[in-house]
């Protein structure tokens, strides 16, 4: 297998309706498995995600969990998950289904680099950032 960078998203409880609901924003493989999975039957954590992988047809992969007992996840992640590219009908689909329900801090709008570009926090406290490159002269 040849060597991958992707993101892990961290959740406090929620993970497996954040992973449901980017698999139906991008399509793929969504494989679960939760913490009773792997011993932890009897415990207050055994429905919870111990680990989550989405593979898309698009050739994404975002891999997430719920965090432990103990381990805190905070507002301040840090980071940005980031779409781009130049198909304009894919990227809107998405970001329309990841901003729903979310917050917009930069609206999907015309940027003065001349690429379509907004910023939005989903509805589950991931920030995301669509470009869609525009044709240049």
């Amino acid at each position: 297998m040849a060597s991958r960078l992707n993101p892990y998203l961290s959740f406090d409880g929620d993970a497996r309706a954040a992973l449901e609901h980017y698999k139906e924003v991008f399509g793929g493989t969504l494989t679960l498995n939760t913490y009773g999975d792997f011993g932890q039957a009897d415990s207050p954590m055994a429905d919870r995600i111990m680990h989550g992988m989405l593979e898309t047809p698009s050739g994404f992969t975002l891999m997430g969990a719920d965090s432990p007992p103990g381990t805190e996840v905070g507002p301040d992640r840090g980071f940005s998950v980031s779409l781009s590219g130049d198909d304009d009908a894919e990227l809107r689909g998405y970001w329309e289904k990841l901003s729903a329900g979310g917050s917009v801090s930069v609206p999907l709008d015309k940027q003065m680099w001349g690429d379509v570009f907004g910023m939005c926090t989903d509805r589950f406290g991931i920030p995301w950032m669509v470009n869609i490159a525009q044709p240049r002269d």
